[in-house]
């Protein structure tokens, strides 16, 4: 066993090097507070790595306190996390909160400590849904299944004990692409959600055939990373011309009407453009729009370093567009 672990740490070691040596210059672009040895030891996503990857992103993080959690099933069958505040009027907000994970990996109980912290501090329930992923399941299931969570919260405002005014959809990275989508789907349908937060989010497959990311080399979401992604969720080439916009919510050609909007992303994540561009074109469409960006973050830095004073304002930024637009009406 001591010598199954020496070679662990070892490989471990040898990866680090070598991912050390790849993203030297990526690295020293990293603001200080958010440089950490856990940049070397990510991999570039494979179909090898898969099943070790999807066992880890279904590990539980702490909820922390005051909030209790439960699960339920949609009618279509889609497994959705309760995270409740266990303090504050019984007419509550919700908030749609949809994991990341490019598509393929992930789960509620991954990003248990976000929804926890968003049940806290927005005293919101929180329901995230256990959407089928990718490749098995590709477009539209995902989406189909964000959507039929939506759909379970507004059939059940009784027993939920919320407010059908103030509803939010969220997420991060493809979990954020997923809430731009069904924010989209919203409108197209009449149905009424009082905000949408995107964290870094996924929305443009064209992302994928992209080679002049100024430099944006991808530390802990790599090229290979969004490439692998897109395909296996669109079941097909990224950049094709017949992907929908419901796939892929930057090719919707008309932003109107939308629910007010924040979008938060890094300067050196790959995402970066994508997502600047998405916000740019909610304001010129004249949605209610907050971007943020942050110089020297990479792809989900929150994550990873979340308690750096430039992480922490990050997170507190969405969480008060939240607030502010699930407030109840006095």
């Amino acid at each position: 066993m001591r010598g199954v672990a020496i070679a662990a740490v070892a490989a471990a070691a040898v990866l680090a090097g070598r991912r050390y040596v790849e993203h030297r210059d990526a690295i020293a672009d990293v603001a200080p507070e958010l440089r950490t040895p856990l940049l070397m030891l990510s991999p570039p996503a494979s179909w090898r790595i898969l099943p070790i990857s999807r066992f880890g992103a279904r590990l539980r993080t702490p909820s922390g306190r005051g909030v209790t959690l439960a699960e339920h099933r949609t009618g279509d069958g889609v497994r959705v996390t309760l995270t409740t505040p266990t303090t504050g009027s019984r007419l509550r907000s919700v908030v749609l909160w949809i994991h990341g994970g490019v598509f393929m990996v992930g789960s509620p109980q991954s990003e248990a400590f976000l929804t926890g912290q968003i049940a806290r501090e927005v005293g919101a329930v929180v329901v995230s849904p256990d959407y089928r992923l990718a490749p098995e399941h590709p477009f539209p299931a995902a989406l189909d299944d964000c959507v039929s969570a939506l759909g379970w919260i507004r059939a059940n405002i009784e027993m939920l004990g919320i407010d059908p005014h103030r509803i939010a959809v969220a997420g991060n990275s493809a979990g954020g692409g997923l809430a731009a989508a069904v924010a989209q789907r919203c409108r197209d349908e009449g149905i009424a959600i009082a905000a949408q937060a995107l964290v870094y989010p996924m929305l443009d497959d064209r992302t994928a055939l992209r080679t002049d990311l100024a430099g944006r080399t991808g530390l802990l979401l790599t090229p290979s990373s969004i490439r692998l992604g897109w395909r296996s969720y669109l079941g097909g080439e990224p950049g094709d011309a017949d992907v929908p916009a419901d796939a892929a919510p930057a090719r919707r050609a008309d932003l109107s009407g939308l629910a007010p909007a924040w979008i938060g992303v890094g300067d050196l994540d790959p995402l970066y453009e994508e997502g600047v561009a998405y916000a740019e074109r909610l304001q010129e469409a004249g949605v209610d729009c907050e971007l943020i960006t942050i110089p020297g973050m990479y792809h989900a830095a929150d994550v990873i370093v979340r308690n750096a004073p430039s992480m922490l304002k990050f997170r507190a930024s969405m969480l008060d567009h939240l607030k502010s637009h699930l407030r109840a009406v006095r």
